[in-house]
């Protein structure tokens, strides 16, 4: 088992390695989550109110 010392030299040494994303890469993957998620909701409220609106028409049938 490595040692303490050892252990932290090593993330350390992963941690250099990591490479950050720049600021304009943050904004547009963050713009393409935001649009992703809004374009998701508008589909299910969507197929929501189609759904709603088939079973009340057939419901209706039943007056």
């Amino acid at each position: 088992m490595a040692s303490a010392f050892e252990f932290i030299q090593n993330v350390r040494a992963e941690a250099a390695k990591v490479v950050w994303p720049t600021r304009r890469e943050t904004v547009v993957t963050s713009l393409i989550v935001i649009a992703m998620a809004a374009a998701a909701s508008l589909f299910f409220v969507l197929a929501d109110e189609s759904i709603r609106l088939v079973i009340s028409f057939i419901l209706s049938f039943g007056h």
